[in-house]
């Protein structure tokens, strides 16, 4: 039997049939373009997190213990990649219960009668101008545990008391760094010396003690001696901050650091060191919880001049916050580093661009040998690298027409083009660093340092540690020996003047010494 004819659909159900399936294909279409954009994103992630995964082994298992990376650097390293990449968090274990304390027991004087001791007799004034006149009745000793490279040893100060008719004389007791206190300015700064300069912790610093030279100092006090030490240094610190704003040209850094908030429990928090140079001047750290330009712009005051610095962001707002009473110059090591790293699986343009940069530091080499000052050396710039500046510039535009947008060579010349302003501006002031290897090379020691000390106990103690990071970077600066310098500042210090501190910066302090 045949099928029966389907009947033909009425002219208004025809098209609207017709318009659904154009729907249909139209939203089948649009779903591809999503699909496909989709995966060309995640192929471009991919790719990011290869070559920054490439970068982390080239540097982890590099040749030299320079070339390696801390995890901090890592963790900026991430910034930026899709958000299935977690900031890593360093976990502190749980407090334990809290146990009852044990009765409080009387402070016993530490045990240092085995030390070899060094007396110091300190007569009266009037006695001296009439020995013959005055009866010695006894004396008054004051015994301090102080150091000299390589020796522990008593000082005990002794102070004769004399009597003549009615009148009773003894000499007034020096001042000290920590009032009433059993350290001597050796053992003070050989302190400090272990915890910022070798990066010893405090409990290993008891424990050399304790084994090298048979003296047991409790921990606590080690602690407490080193916050007393940053309140006497603290008005050097801040003699050098006031000099530091008057100046017109600073380099600028920071550097991660870990830090335990007593308010946040389980983990640590990160925070950060900011880092400010006066090229042949001072160095100094400031501690802040966070990374945002509202540190810088605390600590410089009415600072107006130049800053360089790398390529952060939070410089810019600094400078928008400052309504152009700043301007940013920017280091040429960062841009080549960028470009270098985006050199895997690049065209040869790149490799011609770095010759290129290695040019411009050829130059300054020879001004640096040539002991030049400003004036020549912007002469010599303005003559021979201003040239090599705009060929690099150039190339650069050119280039990153060819480049597809999100590879690595083109956000290392989006890096480059974007500070075109700031990477050029050593070409008009001769005081100006082609980069910022300075303010990094004075930084250093404190990234050292966390690799020992992993994180900073509390706040505060990140505050504490600016001062005597900026001390020992600008004893460094200055090639002064930090124990030397400490041990002067906390004999002098005490019994100084308000209006003497700024004598006692490790500038002015090596003047004095030259």
């Amino acid at each position: 039997m045949p099928a029966p004819e389907s009947l033909p659909l009425p002219p208004d159900a025809r098209d609207r049939r017709i318009e659904e399936l154009e729907r249909s294909e139209r939203a089948l279409r649009e779903q591809k373009k999503r699909d496909d954009e989709r995966i060309q994103k995640l192929e471009r992630d991919l790719t990011e997190v290869r070559r920054r995964l490439d970068q982390l082994l080239r540097l982890h298992y590099g040749r030299t213990k320079s070339e390696q990376i801390s995890r901090e650097q890592l963790e900026l390293m991430l910034v930026g990649l899709p958000a299935v990449l977690k900031e890593p968090v360093v976990e502190v274990p749980a407090p334990k219960p809290a146990v009852p304390a044990r009765p409080r027991q009387p402070r016993r004087a530490l045990d240092d009668e085995h030390l070899p001791t060094r007396e110091t007799v300190i007569e009266p004034v009037e006695v001296s101008a009439d020995p013959q006149g005055w009866t010695r009745l006894g004396e008054e000793r004051t015994s301090q545990l102080d150091f000299e490279p390589g020796k522990l040893f008593r000082h005990v100060i002794v102070r004769p008391r004399y009597v003549r008719r009615e009148q009773f004389a003894i000499a007034p007791l020096p001042a000290q760094p920590i009032d009433k206190g059993m350290v001597g300015a050796g053992l003070l700064a050989w302190l400090l010396i272990n915890k910022f300069v070798d990066h010893v912790p405090l409990h290993r610093t008891a424990a050399i003690l304790r084994r090298q030279h048979g003296v047991e100092v409790p921990r606590n006090t080690l602690a407490g001696w080193k916050e007393q030490a940053t309140e006497l240094l603290r008005p050097i610190y801040r003699a050098m901050q006031a000099k530091l704003r008057k100046r017109t040209y600073l380099q600028v850094d920071e550097t991660p650091t870990r830090y335990l908030d007593p308010e946040v429990k389980g983990k640590s928090e990160l925070g950060y060191m900011w880092v400010y140079l006066d090229p042949g001047g001072e160095v100094l750290f400031q501690w802040s919880t966070g990374r945002a330009h509202d540190a810088p712009k605390e600590f410089l005051g009415e600072y107006r001049g130049i800053l360089q610095v790398d390529g952060y962001v939070g410089y810019e707002a600094l400078v928008r916050a400052r309504g152009g009473a700043i301007s940013l110059a920017h280091c040429w090591a960062h841009a080549r580093r960028e470009i270098k790293e985006a050199l895997p699986g690049s065209s040869r343009a790149g490799a011609w661009l770095l010759r290129q940069i290695q040019a411009m530091y050829e130059i300054e080499r020879d001004l640096r040998e040539a002991k030049a000052g400003p004036a020549l050396r912007e002469a010599v710039r303005s003559s021979q690298t201003r040239t090599i500046v705009d060929r690099v510039f150039k190339a650069m535009i050119r280039l990153r027409a060819r480049e597809l947008p999100g590879n690595a060579m083109a956000k290392a010349l989006d890096y480059c083009l974007e500070r075109r302003e700031g990477l050029s501006r050593f070409l008009r002031d001769g005081r100006i660093e082609i980069d910022s290897n300075l303010v990094e090379n004075a930084i250093r020691p404190c990234a050292l340092g966390r690799r020992n000390w992993l994180f900073i106990g509390h706040p505060e103690a990140g505050d504490r540690a600016a001062v005597f990071y900026s001390l020992m970077a600008s004893c460094r600066l200055h090639g002064i020996n930090p124990f030397d310098y400490l041990k002067d500042v906390f004999t002098r210090l005490p019994a100084a003047k308000i209006t003497e501190v700024e004598s006692f910066t490790p500038a002015e302090w090596a003047k004095r010494r030259v």
